[in-house]
């Protein structure tokens, strides 16, 4: 009995695809989209930090990508003492004096003013610049890594 006769070039074609494809480096792209994230991330955050001085802003820092098993992680931060009140919001005592001076619309402290302020309210709201800007990040992730992949995959499979 007879079954026929079968083209393999296809099968062979696909093997040489599927070959290149697991020699391509996923950690690379893995650590290019990770980076890229983080890019983002840094950009909108400091567009969204609020600005006196520009110290605040500029403190913004990415640091280089790390692999922990099969997950990468990029750190976005800011290592001045009071991001946080900033970001969350924080409580202030009504009535309270700060010496300083006005400088235009902008109080400065000084210690050794004569002058200063009084504060009115108990709460100072948070500006959440890096709580939104990581929400927008994570929902343009997913494109992200696609978009990527996606190259990847192109690469492996055309000819």
């Amino acid at each position: 009995m007879r079954w026929g006769k079968c083209e393999y070039s296809e099968l062979k074609k696909l093997s040489g695809q599927l070959d290149r494809l697991a020699q391509s480096d996923l950690d690379a792209l893995c650590r290019a989209a990770a980076a890229e994230l983080a890019g983002q991330l840094l950009g909108k955050v400091k567009k969204r930090t609020p600005v006196v001085y520009g110290a605040l802003r500029n403190a913004w820092a990415v640091l280089p990508v790390e692999r922990s098993g099969g997950v990468y992680t990029a750190t976005v931060l800011n290592n001045l003492a009071y991001v946080s009140y900033v970001e969350y919001g924080h409580r202030q005592r009504p009535g309270r004096f700060v010496p300083g001076r006005w400088e235009g619309d902008r109080f400065v402290y000084d210690p050794e003013a004569e002058g200063g302020m009084v504060l009115k309210k108990a709460w100072v709201p948070g500006r959440h610049m890096l709580t939104i800007s990581e929400q927008e990040v994570e929902r343009l992730a997913p494109k992200l890594v696609e978009r990527r992949l996606y190259r990847l995959l192109k690469e492996s499979f055309d000819v």
